[in-house]
């Protein structure tokens, strides 16, 4: 059981990294998932102080990553067509424009975003866009260190404890 949960545990911590890039899964939450799933296994010894502190940060990092892109378009004069744009200019951008979409989709999405609700504005729309764009490119970079962080105590912890697994 302790093998199946450790293999288990390994792909929750690469989902966990996936989902700092897709939208459609919640990164750091699915990594602390990985995390929790070693303290399950006989062989591996967590600490619930450990647990829970990681717990609190993922929490923390999901809530910013949904705020950040918010921000990011207020900052820069935009509104909710900015981040409605961006969330579904990401979504189109990954399907169709694989990983060139990541970076093009929230920002044409949220420039068409922003034109739809203020015609008239473009230099406004796009002072939004690129708002709504260095938001979201900091919630991805600030998921992706959580995810590398919460990877680098998986292989801690499979190191410190090999002796029992293998």
């Amino acid at each position: 059981m302790d093998t199946f949960l450790i293999i288990l545990s390994f792909f929750f911590i690469l989902l966990g990294i996936a989902g700092s890039f897709l939208p459609v899964i919640p990164g750091p939450l699915t990594g602390w998932i990985g995390l929790l799933l070693l303290f399950f296994t006989e062989a591996i010894t967590v600490e619930i102080r450990f647990l829970v502190i990681t717990g609190i940060l993922a929490m923390i990092v999901f809530l910013l990553d949904l705020i950040i892109p918010i921000l990011g378009a207020k900052k820069f004069g935009g509104g909710k067509g900015s981040t409605y744009g961006s969330a579904i200019g990401l979504l189109i951008g990954i399907l169709f424009l694989g990983p060139f979409g990541i970076i093009i989709g929230p920002f044409l999405g949220a420039f068409l975003g922003e034109l739809y609700f203020q015609k008239d504005n473009t230099q406004g729309a796009l002072k939004a866009a690129i708002g709504s764009l260095i938001g979201f490119l900091s919630g991805v970079f600030i998921k992706f260190i959580i995810g590398l962080a919460f990877l680098f105590y998986y292989v801690k912890f499979i190191w410190q404890f090999s002796e029992r697994i293998f």
